[in-house]
């Protein structure tokens, strides 16, 4: 079993969902579902924290691989994951969720619950009692004002965020006292904790005073958090380097440097991780390379089903992708089972729904739904008045069956999936032609504001929650105002009342219809065409200790602040 998070009184900080609400469900991860298991060295077992007999010791530094470059320290502006695993380290949530799914107090002192009174009995007042003993890495004390302006920085409209679903549901906030914050919502909306694990806190006494918080140097240059990391130095396309804050005020953290180094390349990164270049293969392995890893000495391989799917996303407003048969005969014209085995050795769940078999909340009846079957993607073509051109390409009003796809550079797994998916749509008629980019170009406005024709891209769950209406609903697509990750510019009634449906069911059968629903519709509709859920497979050096990978939350540096380095 997980460990959980003890605060200076004492008391165990975790809550598991259970405990929030009896009847209701505010944040509904499939418990179990984020645990990892070791793939060397004993028996499977749940990933747990350090052992009992071990004692965290201070002092060395841990290298963790990445493959995206940081963006903006600012977690409010970030545009893509994994950007995350350094957001986190430098900045704290009111709480977080360990891979267990149990609520562990951050900021907060404890968590709201209704037996405390934090949460009103028809779940939609919340009262938040945050810790005092929190500074900001100036010296600064952390108070409820920076929570109020962060909720309030969210929901400006001319701040560039990833996201505003469920922020946009406060009708109201407030800091009545320098250690409490209230808030009420419009109505009830059910992943509400879950989404405050991702509400990453910004100074109000720094950021008040910008004159443009987009642009400001806080983002590139000068973070200024809560977390357990300070900045110490950044050098672009090589690294970034963090230092211990010693004034943290929850435990550890042991280190006194976390090195972020960024290497684009999965195969360069796996032969870095393999000579001891990096500790940690921060974006997980490749799955070829897994069987290799597991035979390295002093070297853990931890593997879990996720709540991250890829699928490849097409840019409704191009006109090729509005017509649904379009997309239908593209689907059926994939070999998704010749990918999965062929390029990631049978190792990846095929998909057919953003949700997984292993949620809650998945429609079993969507299952064997695709089946790889050319005849019937020509078939589709030509009834949507595709004929066949002259070259093998189909033509419609004077125009070719023609996309590009991208996904990013040094991807190679994507890169191989590529070249399936452009052989099997070439023998239906459809001319797709691949143009890669860096993550911080794909992931920037080439991709939020919708400039793209297609791209492959993997898309987590927030917390193994079903809400999905930041990838569908019509408000939240950024090139026409919104804020969101609809960058795919998808809008349909229909999908629309579905999610907002399941944001404000409470009960947790009335809401797995809804979603259950929802994934028979998104079949038809094919907004995304769901290749495979991933089977995340991380890798650390033995040394490494307290590393605590989870599927439930968007990086493993959720507890970086309790790693720590064995000694020889």
């Amino acid at each position: 079993m997980a460990q959980r998070s003890v605060n200076r009184s004492g008391r165990s900080g975790g809550v598991s969902r259970r405990q929030l609400l009896k009847g209701a469900v505010l944040g509904t991860a499939a418990l179990g579902s984020g645990v990892w298991q070791l793939g060397q060295r004993g028996a499977a077992h749940a990933a747990s924290a350090v052992p009992p007999a071990a004692v965290p010791v201070r002092g060395g530094q841990i290298i963790n691989g990445f493959q995206q470059e940081l963006q903006s320290f600012n977690p409010l502006t970030a545009t893509f994951e994994q950007q995350r695993g350094i957001q986190m380290c430098l900045f704290d949530a009111l709480w977080k969720l360990d891979p267990m799914g149990n609520f562990v107090p951050n900021l907060a002192a404890e968590m709201p619950t209704q037996a405390n009174g934090g949460i009103s009995r028809d779940g939609t007042s919340f009262t938040i009692t945050l810790r005092r003993d929190v500074k900001w890495h100036d010296g600064q004390p952390f108070t409820a004002k920076d929570v109020v302006f962060t909720w309030r920085t969210i929901l400006r409209p001319d701040i560039i965020t990833s996201t505003t679903v469920g922020f946009d549901q406060l009708e109201t906030i407030a800091a009545p006292d320098p250690y409490t914050v209230t808030f009420k919502l419009k109505q009830t909306f059910a992943p509400i904790l879950t989404s405050l694990c991702e509400m990453f806190i910004i100074p109000e006494h720094i950021l008040s005073k910008s004159a443009d918080i987009n642009k400001d140097e806080f983002n590139t240059k000068r973070p200024i958090g809560t977390g357990a990391f300070k900045l110490l130095e950044r050098v672009p396309g090589d690294h970034i380097t963090l230092e211990a804050n010693r004034a943290y005020h929850g435990p550890g953290p042991y280190l006194d440097r976390l090195v972020f180094k960024f290497t684009p390349d999965d195969n360069v990164l796996y032969t870095q991780f393999s000579t001891g270049e990096i500790d940690i293969a921060g974006p997980g392995l490749a799955v070829n390379l897994v069987a290799d890893a597991k035979k390295l000495p002093n070297v853990t391989v931890f593997s879990a089903p996720s709540y991250t799917y890829d699928a490849i996303c097409p840019n409704m407003l191009l006109p090729v992708f509005q017509d649904k048969r379009v997309r239908q005969a593209l689907y059926f014209g994939m070999d998704k089972k010749t990918i999965i085995d062929k390029i990631f050795e049978g190792l990846m769940l095929e998909a057919e729904t953003y949700i997984p078999p292993y949620s809650w909340a998945y429609n079993p009846k969507v299952k064997g739904y695709h089946k790889h079957d050319p005849e019937k993607s020509k078939r589709l073509l030509e009834e949507a008045g595709w004929k066949v051109g002259s070259d093998g390409i189909r033509v419609k009003d004077g125009k070719r069956l023609t996309f590009e796809n991208s996904c990013t550079t040094g991807a190679k797994q994507r890169e191989q999936m590529q070249q399936y998916l452009q052989q099997g749509w070439r023998e239906i008629g459809a001319d797709m032609q691949i143009s890669n980019k860096p993550a911080s170009v794909l992931f920037g406005d080439f991709f939020r504001l919708s400039k793209f024709e297609s791209i492959i891209n993997g898309m987590p769950l927030s917390g193994g929650d079903p809400e999905f209406s930041f990838r569908i609903h019509s408000k939240y697509i950024p090139v026409k105002g919104g804020n969101g990750r609809n960058s795919i510019a998808y809008e349909n009634p229909k999908a629309d009342r579905l999610v907002e449906a399941g944001l404000r069911e409470m009960n947790q059968e009335k809401r797995k219809q809804i979603y259950g629903e929802l994934q028979e519709f998104l079949l038809d509709e094919l907004p995304y065409l769901p290749i495979y859920h991933w089977v995340f497979y991380k890798a650390a050096r033995t040394h490494v200790q307290g590393f605590r990978p989870t599927t439930l939350m968007m990086q493993d540096t959720w507890n970086a602040n309790e790693w720590w380095v064995k000694k020889a």
